[in-house]
């Protein structure tokens, strides 16, 4: 096991969990983790318990990814985080969440998030602003090329939305 660390952006703790390594390499932590809480409705989708997360950190990019399917393993779809690298112990996970988000549907279709609080928060510094910027960037650019996890989504051709 091992234990995930959200923190906010001045590195204070917010959320924790716990979730079982699937692969490590020197610069990636996947992990699987189940929704233990009550049903969250998002509007775009749910997390519901039991839902089961494949969840990417890195060391060297500046997001993570969820790859979510519900309890009968159906793709609900990609909820990821805009984040600082992840700092990677023997047994936690700890990393800065940067406010923004992205969610993909199992067909392509991406969802940014949260822009409006990433613009009025006072406690990102410019450098957090600056590699949050390049990782959304570089996170939308794996999307659309369909590179690693994402190349499981259904179809091409599908469009960027912002949601504030």
């Amino acid at each position: 096991m091992i234990t995930v660390v959200k923190q906010n952006p001045l590195g204070e703790a917010k959320v924790q969990y716990q979730g079982e390594i699937v692969e490590r390499t020197s610069h990636k932590v996947i992990i699987q983790a189940y929704w233990t809480r009550a049903t969250k409705n998002l509007g775009y989708t749910s997390f519901e318990p039991g839902d089961r997360f494949i969840e990417y950190y890195y060391t060297n990019r500046w997001f993570n990814i969820f790859d979510i399917a519900s309890t009968d393993d159906e793709r609900k779809g990609w909820y990821c985080n805009i984040a600082e690298p992840a700092v990677i112990f023997d047994n936690r996970i700890e990393q800065i969440d940067l406010l923004l988000d992205v969610w993909v549907t199992p067909k392509g279709e991406t969802l940014i998030l949260d822009e409006d609080e990433f613009a009025s928060d006072t406690t990102l510094s410019e450098e957090q602003r600056k590699g949050a910027r390049q990782g959304l960037r570089d996170l939308l650019e794996m999307i659309a090329a369909r590179q690693e996890t994402f190349s499981n989504i259904e179809h091409i051709g599908t469009e960027t939305k912002r949601v504030f």
